[in-house]
């Protein structure tokens, strides 16, 4: 199982807070309803007792109806990779973090400047992804510009599965790159049902604020649901400009929206994977848009984990991203405090953790290791202090007494690999010896770094063969093998 570590320490809700936001949630769904715009979902919705308005498009969803659907909804969800030491097990308030986003820019590794992202940034992020021990999964981050929008989801599944190792989910733009992405994922599972049974691959759909269901998006969600495969169904309000400028307003909303989404998957195959989700941030009143590193939005999705935890459902949420346009310190403080609070709130699926600047819209491999690091530290604090008679170490105090040290001594080689993180980004040297080696800073040291795993890294392949007939299966997948 690949590591991961329980939070849950931070409650930003109390729980009367927690029956207040459901109530209000509830009251939305059966009272102002939530549009649908595709007419197979109202119908769906309407033959499980739902009120349906065929001229408005509204759907009322009843309490009974919702909490039947939260019921069958799995609690623990299991995203394998396609090596079982990749599985991530989503349950409870174990935590993981790993990419997300799709950004249509990255910071161009040979010149630092901004550029359009393509089919081979797919693949290198994907191998970056595969070698970072601290980021557990692949959500597809970037949309490839080389190639023809028809073109984008079978290029953005191929390229990202045949990279790494690790569960890679994405979100899709036609229905035509869906079902490719699927098969292309069943022949390499070796059929549909292998893929049933591992599934490597999963998908996001997304909820419309305010309370608008979407008709693609809508349609996804039941053929996915249908397929059996699981599915993040997350919600974007930006408080302030979509949802009440309020956060508690702004939960409510996101809370409705996701279950609405979440119940309509339970509608069309009982039992179906579902991530309960939110990528909700806020709007930047002074300028009129929307912000990724405000703190406000790391405190939603914080208040959003309670709520899954509270219907026992895994969540796919959002933290580590920032505004800020270089891996500058405004890029570390805003990354490091919004991955801290979700991590810390017990949210199982936390994508948008790794390589995102200026409001999401940019992608940076430098940033990825830097991303790598700050989720360690996060995971060292998760893993909170172990406290028993040997690391109290009152016999060793005892034994070397006053104005003795522990360098030497066998209890500090038995734990101090266990009790310490060790960085690899940060630079720990004296002064002297940091300019014997050039002075280098965070984004410099963070660029060698990228370079090295790129040249070197090599993930668990998928068979060439299978690879070649895939291609000719796909003859829009474009690129080359590395």
């Amino acid at each position: 199982m690949y590591p991961a570590f329980d939070g849950g320490q931070l409650r930003l809700l109390k729980e009367d807070d927690i029956k207040a936001v459901h109530e209000a949630s509830v009251q939305l769904l059966g009272e102002v309803g939530v549009k649908v715009k595709s007419k197979a979902a109202r119908e769906v919705f309407r033959s499980n007792g739902a009120e349906v308005d065929t001229a408005t498009e509204i759907v009322k969803i009843p309490r009974d109806l919702l909490e039947k659907a939260i019921s069958d909804a799995p609690s623990r969800v299991i995203l394998y990779g396609r090596e079982e030491k990749n599985d991530l097990h989503l349950e409870k308030a174990r935590t993981y973090l790993g990419t997300g986003g799709t950004v249509l820019y990255a910071l161009d590794l040979e010149t630092g400047q901004k550029r359009r992202t393509n089919t081979q940034d797919l693949r290198d992020i994907g191998k970056m992804v595969d070698a970072l021990e601290n980021v557990s999964f692949y959500v597809i981050n970037t949309y490839p510009q080389n190639v023809p929008d028809e073109a984008a989801d079978i290029n953005r599944f191929y390229w990202a599965i045949t990279s790494t190792s690790k569960h890679v989910m994405g979100g899709m733009y036609t229905m035509k790159g869906l079902k490719d992405a699927i098969r292309l994922a069943e022949e390499i599972a070796g059929g549909p049902e292998k893929l049933r049974e591992r599934p490597f691959v999963s998908f996001i759909t997304l909820m419309v604020s305010p309370l608008v269901m979407d008709g693609l998006y809508t349609e996804f969600i039941m053929e996915i649901a249908r397929k059996g495969l699981p599915l993040a169904i997350p919600s974007e309000p930006l408080a302030g400009a979509t949802a009440p400028v309020t956060l508690a307003g702004t939960i409510a909303l996101n809370n409705a929206e996701s279950l609405a989404g979440i119940t309509l998957a339970q509608l069309v195959n009982p039992g179906t994977p579902v991530l309960y989700g939110s990528t909700s941030s806020i709007m930047d009143l002074k300028k009129g848009y929307y912000v990724a590193g405000a703190i406000e939005s790391a405190m939603i999705n914080a208040a959003l984990a309670q709520m899954a935890q509270y219907y026992q459902l895994p969540m796919y949420g959002t933290g580590g991203m920032s505004d800020s346009k270089i891996n500058d310190s405004q890029a570390g403080y805003e990354s490091a405090l919004t991955a801290m609070t979700v991590a810390l709130s017990g949210c199982n699926y936390i994508h948008d953790a790794v390589g995102l600047l200026e409001m999401c819209q940019v992608f940076s491999y430098e940033k990825m290791v830097i991303d790598d690091e700050i989720i360690g530290n996060i995971f060292r604090v998760m893993r909170g202090i172990e406290v028993n008679p040997d690391t109290l170490a009152v016999d060793r105090l005892k034994e070397i007494g006053p104005a003795g040290n522990f360098l030497v001594d066998i209890h500090t080689t038995r734990h101090f690999r266990k009790e310490f993180f060790f960085p690899k980004v940060a630079d720990r040297r004296t002064r002297i010896d940091w300019q014997a080696a050039g002075s280098p800073d965070t984004a410099k040291r963070a660029h060698q770094m990228v370079r090295e795993i790129l040249a070197g890294h090599k993930p668990t392949p998928v068979d060439a063969a299978l690879r070649a007939r895939l291609r000719r299966q796909f003859p829009e997948i474009q690129g080359e093998e590395s």
